[in-house]
């Protein structure tokens, strides 16, 4: 039997809304030394999803770790979708994730029934990925946090990073966006049960079939949209690329009940975050008030941002609405002008 304990009432923040900020991050990272390798070919400097390691000529190890607070209080939904979010960073750079360890903390008088039902839900979820959980560690917190150090592999000449979109590249999103809406929302009784019970539903959502559908094509980036929401994520895409970014407002798909609550102002403080990030490099254009926000919210498992060759996008867009029918085509990749990084067009 499930504990009935509120395990979100336990936590300040929520899901990858509790990050630290990304100029914030960038800013503790800049002076560190790094030892270098030539054979570590994607590194935390490059603001990506994941470390890459070559092994070989045919084999690189990719490494990310992801843990975070209580997104939801039912502790196997929990598990779950801390345990998709975390294998998402492996997806998002073109590989398959096959181990991992988990990473926990928990209050020390967190009912054992609740500790065991997120365990159960990573485990699950693990096992619909194909991945092994091994071992991990634990420790007593104040405030529960539960995630996974991910390995995974790939060829290293198949690597996808947030940096190698192409002027001219098509833009696609898996999942829709706000999470960090609606979650926000449940907490104090504002969102309708069927719009929260899909972005669940979405949360818990491997990435798994959009990343075995996207190496088949000519994919030249490719990033997971989680806590430093689309915007967030675009801007890093695009500078990282050298590139600017287009996106059509209207196109976005987003999670039924999100914009209402935006409009009411019910935004997590990832937004605002967020905001202070990317929103000098984005030019609005128009664009509501409310859709930016949704467009900032920190997003928890979310889906991938796939830039792709135009000759690939239509065959890609056929082959995703067979089994991520979520997806959406929602801007392309332009030659950088100078200036902001990030249009949107309403």
């Amino acid at each position: 039997m499930e504990s009935n304990v509120k395990l979100t009432k336990l936590a300040e923040c929520a899901g990858c809304g509790a990050k630290v900020g990304a100029g914030v991050l960038a800013e503790l990272l800049g002076d560190l030394e790094v030892l270098e390798d030539p054979d570590l070919l994607v590194g935390f400097d490059r603001s990506d999803d994941a470390s890459v390691y070559r092994i070989s000529d045919d084999l690189a190890i990719v490494q990310t770790v992801d843990f975070f607070p209580p997104i939801t209080d039912d502790p196997y939904t929990f598990g779950q979708i801390a345990a998709a979010n975390a294998m998402s960073d492996v997806y998002a750079m073109g590989g398959e994730p096959k181990l991992a360890l988990n990473i926990m903390a928990v209050p020390a008088d967190l009912p054992r029934e609740a500790v065991h039902g997120i365990l159960r839900g990573g485990y699950e979820k693990a096992r619909e990925a194909g991945v092994i959980i091994s071992g991990g560690h634990s420790i007593i917190d104040r405030e529960p946090k539960y995630g996974l150090s991910v390995t995974g592999f790939v060829r290293p000449d198949r690597v996808l990073t947030n940096s190698g979109a192409k002027p001219g590249d098509v833009l696609f999103l898996t999942k829709p966006l706000g999470t960090g809406i609606l979650t926000t929302a449940a907490k104090v009784g504002m969102t309708a049960a069927e719009d929260h019970a899909r972005a669940l539903e979405m949360m818990k959502k491997l990435n798994r079939d959009a990343r075995d559908i996207m190496v088949k094509y000519h994919v030249h980036a490719c990033t997971d949209v989680t806590g430093f929401g689309l915007l967030g994520h675009s801007t890093e895409m695009a500078q990282g690329s050298g590139v600017e970014i287009h996106i059509e407002s209207e196109k976005v798909p987003v999670l039924p009940g999100t914009e209402a609550l935006a409009k009411m102002g019910i935004l997590p403080e990832g937004m605002y975050r967020n905001r202070n990030f990317a929103q000098n490099a984005v030019e609005e254009g128009g664009t509501e008030l409310a859709l930016q926000d949704m467009f900032y919210d920190p997003q928890t498992s979310g889906g991938l941002l796939i830039a792709v060759d135009p000759a690939d996008a239509d065959a890609l867009e056929n082959e995703l609405k067979s089994k991520v029918p979520e997806a959406a085509r929602i801007g392309t990749v332009r030659t950088y002008s100078g200036g902001k990084r990030i249009f949107l067009h309403a």
